[in-house]
This record gives structure tokens, sequence and C-alpha cells, in this order.
């Protein structure tokens, strides 16, 4: 890319993403853009997001944004993060370490997934003080334990405990493609990675990646159908005894990821938890579920925690619908690794420029200054 405008050549997530398609296998391309079913959630992600207007003002002299904001104690640069992708490492060679330090260099959080390609250990020494830790619940109370400790002295200051995958979902375009877990090099596999050179020889100097903290506790993942992953082998449905379990036992902020009932999060408030993730799994879990955009305003009026919202995201102004419906926060998974899948290391940062862009191009046309101040913005539908 050198010598390249970026921002002449990608000036959109869109460019992005479609340079992406072009870089990755198949099977791993699959993997990254599907949801669910026939994907309707995640056709409705993007039409109800688009519903949500937003009225323009006039006569502000010139506005100069202020991006900032404060969540769980800690200032951020943007109000948008990294968010936990399971087996992050497939679909860029290293994606975990280099999604951590673009974290840490703009001042964002990154969210290591429980079923990731590398270990909480892996990704230390590229952690900022903007750490999260993603669990996929472990049944053992041992392993759980264990699980904790060893996020918290690598540096992961905040955990999340995802609720939304009480079961395996069927994602059809994946199992179309080829693709199991773990992934086999079969001839369909090895003819499209043949034909995707930066990223074949990216895993050639990386290795195939493995949910290595998950093998770190169960071995190699036997005895699976070949659309589950590693994971199942350890993993339960957690009731409200084992949030209660890991709310005692974790000492930082606690938020709880894929709440879409205001009736779950009312309760969820009263157990304890530091925040609220509003999350549909981006129409990979469920087809028949609302989206996180009509969501959202119902569990702001029902609690008072901090949200973040995710799902559906693409552009600056989605952050702003986002803020202006309620969210304190805006989480966003798919895009990084476009970014990283069609730029190397440099595709986060790059995308975080053109999201910092079109949020300060969108604040200046609505006439606010914070984002705090967008949801007088907002029109009622």
């Amino acid at each position: 890319m050198r010598g390249m405008d970026l921002h002449a050549t990608y000036p959109a997530l869109s460019d992005l993403r479609r340079r992406a398609r072009r870089r990755l296998p198949h099977f791993v391309w699959e993997y990254l853009d599907s949801g669910t079913g026939d994907e309707n959630a995640r056709a409705r992600n993007r039409e109800e997001l688009d519903r949500v207007r937003m009225m323009p003002s006039v006569l502000h002299g010139n506005i100069s944004p202020d991006l900032r904001t404060t969540f769980l104690g800690h200032t951020l640069s943007l109000p948008v993060g990294i968010a936990p992708v399971g087996m992050s490492g497939l679909i860029w060679p290293g994606a975990e370490r280099h999604l951590a330090r673009a974290g840490a260099a703009m001042g964002i959080p990154y969210c290591l997934s429980t079923v990731a390609s590398q270990t909480p250990e892996d990704v230390s020494p590229d952690l900022g003080e903007n750490a999260w830790f993603q669990m996929y619940p472990p049944r053992d109370p041992d392993i759980r334990a264990d699980m904790l400790k060893r996020a918290c002295t690598a540096g992961f200051g905040t955990l999340v405990l995802t609720v939304d995958v009480p079961v395996a979902s069927r994602r059809e375009r994946q199992t179309r493609s080829g693709l199991t877990q773990p992934p086999t090099l079969s001839p369909r596999i090895l003819a499209q990675i043949v034909c995707r050179p930066a990223w074949a020889l990216g895993m050639a100097r990386t290795g195939m990646p493995r949910m290595r903290l998950i093998e770190s506790y169960s071995g190699a993942s036997k005895g699976l159908p070949s659309n589950q992953h590693a994971g199942y082998l350890l993993r339960t449905s957690p009731d409200w005894d084992y949030l209660r379990w890991l709310r005692e036992a974790w000492e930082g902020p606690m938020v709880v990821k894929g709440v879409l009932n205001p009736e779950d999060a009312r309760a969820l408030q009263q157990e304890g938890v530091d925040a609220l993730w509003v999350s549909n799994h981006a129409g990979r879990q469920f087809d028949g579920a609302p989206t996180s955009i009509e969501q959202l305003p119902l569990i702001r009026a029902v609690t008072d925690l901090p949200l973040i919202f995710d799902s559906g995201v693409e552009n600056g102004l989605d952050i702003l619908r986002a803020f202006a419906l309620g969210a304190d926060h805006v989480m966003l998974g798919r895009g990084w690794h476009y970014a990283l899948a069609a730029l190397g290391p440099s595709g986060p940062a790059h995308l975080a420029d053109i999201l910092r862009a079109d949020l300060e191009a969108n604040m200046g046309q609505l006439g606010l200054t914070r984002l705090a101040d967008a949801p007088s913005r907002k029109i009622p539908t």
C-alpha cells in the first residue's frame, strides 16, 4: 500500500469489504460474512438502522466535534471498539495480535474471544489499558476459575459474558463452503487456498489456527460434529446462578453480551452487572430475533446501566444512530476484520480514520459537538 492514497481508494467500509473478499479463500469469507438461516436477521439489522432518521441543525458556526467518550471509567478516543470474533486468526494470520495492537494504539477497547486462535497470554504483550475478555461459559468450575485467573494475569480488566449462544447456531453458508471445525485441508479447501496467495503465505508462517485456550483444557476436538467447534466440549448454557458465581469471582467490571429483552435487562441490573451489551449476534445466532437497534431504546427505558450496541454498524452515521437511541458505546466485529484482510496490519487504523471522518462530517450536519447530545437530533417515529 506504499504511496497509495487509502482514502481515495478505500473511502468506505464497503470498499474494504470488497477487497477483503478478493483476498480471502471462499470458506474464510463465508465464515466471516455469513449469518444464520436465510440471513433475515442480518438484513433487518441494516434495514432498521437505515430507518433511524436524525434532524440536521444549522447556523452553529464552525463545529469541532469531540469524539471522546468515557466508558467503565476509561476515556476512549473513539466511541467504537473491537468486538470479539471467534477464530479471528482464521480470517487473517495473526489477527488477534494485530487487532490488540491496533486497539492499544488507538485507545479503544479490544475484546478477545474465548474461542480465539490465540490465548490471553499470547496477546498479553500487545494489550492496552482497555483490554476485555469475552467468555463462553465453561461448565467445569475449576476450568472456569483458571480461565478467569489467566485472563486477569494477562492484563484483561473487563469480563464479557456472552449469553445469547445457549446452543450452536446453524450457519448454512459456512457449511456449503466446505468449512469444518476444526478446519481440515480437504482438496476442496486446498483449491480455495491456492487462489489466495497473501492469505496462504501468512498462514504458512503462523500455521493453521486452532482454539489454543480451549485446547489447553480439552486437547483436540475429537468426537464433535463437523459443524461445531472445540468450544462446545467445555461450554454450558449459563443460568442466573452461573452469572452470580462469575460476578463474585471477577473483581473488575463485568458486561453481559447478547441482551435484547428489556425484562432481562432489568433483572441483570439487579444482579449487579456493570454494563449491558445490546446485540443479536450480528444475525449469526437466531434468524427470528428482533434487531438490536429496535431493542436499544426499549432497554434504555428500563435501565440506567451503560449500554453497548452492536449488529449492523457500517459507518459513523450508524454509530450516531446508536447514540441517539441510548447507546453509550458501540462495538464492531466484522468491520475490523474486513479492514485487516483488505490492507493487512495497516487496515484497522485506516478503518478508524474512516469512522472518525464520517462521525465528524455527520456531527457537523447535525450541529453536534458532543456524542451525548445525539438523542436531541433523533426524529420521533
